[in-house]
């Protein structure tokens, strides 16, 4: 007796049907197109599991330019990435009249100040953008909170990166946290993971873990740069 061979390649087609020694005999009526599936797109990207996940739905759709992209810009987002940073992008354009204001404040676990946080630091300046970083902001001898405190005011939006060492950190409630939730209080705050999952960011602080941001785990720090600083680029005002 033939077997059907659906489980193993679908009958979405009407080849695939034809080329079932089971299936060839019926009609394909009882088999709908592949198109007449329901595409999944999630309207909170942080709302899988993890950032592995987010890649597997939304890696590959990387095909659009959002409003605020500079002309001739070779930068492409994921219509999840555009949701996600259009209401920082609206703050930052409301702040952009404001003077002497840094484009992005770091927010990063000490751990990685000469690691990943660096590096990401080092790739914004790149791309012209001014960073508050407190390995280069907080002069020796200072209070470290009441910098914090004046970068956090002086800078138009915040960046946190997430890695296993900032989940370690906010699980001891560090200075880390009392930074965030000054961020989180507004639509200022654009979560970077790396090396790490939303799944284990939820576990230690639910609030940011439901911010949806970008991934080193879909696409390189250099790129996450790039779009950074697309987001903070204002015309100047006169």
């Amino acid at each position: 007796m033939a077997r059907c061979t659906a489980p193993t390649y679908g009958h979405r087609t009407a080849s695939g049907a034809a080329a079932c020694p089971a299936c060839s005999s019926r009609s394909y009526r009882s088999y709908p197109s592949y198109d007449s599936y329901p595409s999944y797109s999630p309207t909170n990207p942080s709302s899988t599991s993890n950032s592995g996940s987010r890649s597997s739905s939304n890696g590959s759709g990387r095909s659009i330019k959002p409003r605020w992209s500079q002309a001739g810009s070779s930068v492409l987002y994921t219509p999840a990435e555009v949701r996600t940073l259009t209401p920082v992008r609206e703050n930052v354009e409301e702040r952009s009249s404001l003077p002497d204001l840094r484009d992005i404040f770091l927010c990063h676990a000490w751990d990685d100040r000469q690691g990943a946080a660096k590096e990401l630091h080092d790739l914004l300046e790149s791309n012209n953008v001014s960073v508050w970083f407190s390995e280069k902001d907080v002069l020796l001898g200072s209070s470290l909170l009441r910098e914090i405190d004046k970068g956090l005011v002086k800078s138009r939006v915040g960046i946190v990166l997430v890695t296993p060492a900032l989940l370690r950190r906010l699980a001891g409630e560090g200075i880390a946290d009392k930074e965030l939730s000054v961020l989180l209080a507004r639509d200022l705050l654009v979560p970077i993971m790396h090396n790490t999952t939303y799944e284990a960011l939820r576990d230690v602080s639910p609030l940011l873990g439901s911010r949806s941001g970008l991934s080193t785990s879909e696409e390189t720090m250099k790129e996450i740069a790039a779009k950074l600083a697309e987001l903070v680029a204002v015309e100047p005002c006169y």
